[in-house]
């Protein structure tokens, strides 16, 4: 009779705790701890492919993908990290408001057309000196991005 007692209660005692645990382990912890957060600033010349980009990198349809006209904030989400990522709008009439933008930003990413024509080659040129030699962005790491690499008309690295 008392090994019958013992055998019931070890058994209840580890059908009790098993699941206790489990469960403290899987719900007790407390939320996990905050992704990093950074914010960018992500721009380049009008058709460059700014919107494709971000689109792509959020796992959206690139259907019905639009100019961006101004600007549009993406938060772009990684395993480990978080993207807050201000898109500027490349048209002329807009490129003269990019600096109006900067503040706050944590990295810059110029995006380029490396089909484009030798002129709009020359403007994107232009404008990422500028970009690279603005106070609020001097100091700040840049990814230089060559899109449309596979037109027939794209230039490699070494050409851009």
């Amino acid at each position: 009779c008392n090994k019958r007692v013992t055998s019931s209660f070890c058994f209840c005692f580890v059908c009790f705790t098993l699941p206790w645990q489990c469960f403290r382990a899987l719900c007790c912890k407390g939320p996990p701890p905050p992704r990093p957060e950074y914010d960018l600033v992500c721009i380049g010349l009008s058709g460059s492919g700014k919107t494709s980009l971000l689109s792509q990198l959020c796992s959206e349809s690139p259907e019905n993908i639009v100019s961006t006209t101004g600007f549009s904030i993406k938060a772009v989400p990684f395993q480990n990290a978080i993207l807050n990522v201000k898109e500027l709008g490349g048209a002329d009439n807009i490129r003269k408001y990019w600096s109006r933008y900067y503040q706050g930003s944590q990295g810059v990413i110029f995006v380029l057309d490396s089909a484009s024509s030798e002129d709009d080659l020359e403007t994107a040129r232009n404008e990422l000196h500028s970009a690279l030699q603005h106070p609020q962005l001097c100091t700040l790491p840049f990814l230089i991005l060559a899109n449309h690499q596979d037109k027939p008309a794209a230039r490699s690295v070494q050409e851009v």
